[in-house]
């Protein structure tokens, strides 16, 4: 019995690479990546803001780029959310 060569996940192989992929999925949800970069610069913020902290309590310092960062990334979250919203049930593409 000789396997088959048909492949289990045709639509999987029509991708070129993943960068192709991760480039369709930006367009599809373009809030997630602006997300993930304010997110990351905010914490890249906050580490350089560690030295020059003056007075304040580490762990208060913490707290607070972790309330900013995880802030940044729900509201763009939620921006993405009614932008696909407002995308599939006012504007209403083409099918």
């Amino acid at each position: 019995m000789s396997p088959s060569q048909e492949s289990v996940y045709p639509e999987y192989e029509t991708e070129t690479s993943q960068t192709s992929k991760l480039i369709k999925k930006f367009k599809e949800t373009p809030f997630v990546p602006i997300g993930m970069a304010g997110f990351t610069a905010v914490v890249a913020y906050g580490l350089y803001k560690l030295k020059h902290r003056g007075d304040m309590k580490l762990s208060l310092h913490l707290i607070h780029m972790r309330v900013a960062a995880q802030g940044f990334a729900v509201g763009a979250l939620t921006c993405g959310v009614l932008y696909s919203m407002f995308r599939e049930y006012v504007v209403k593409p083409k099918e």
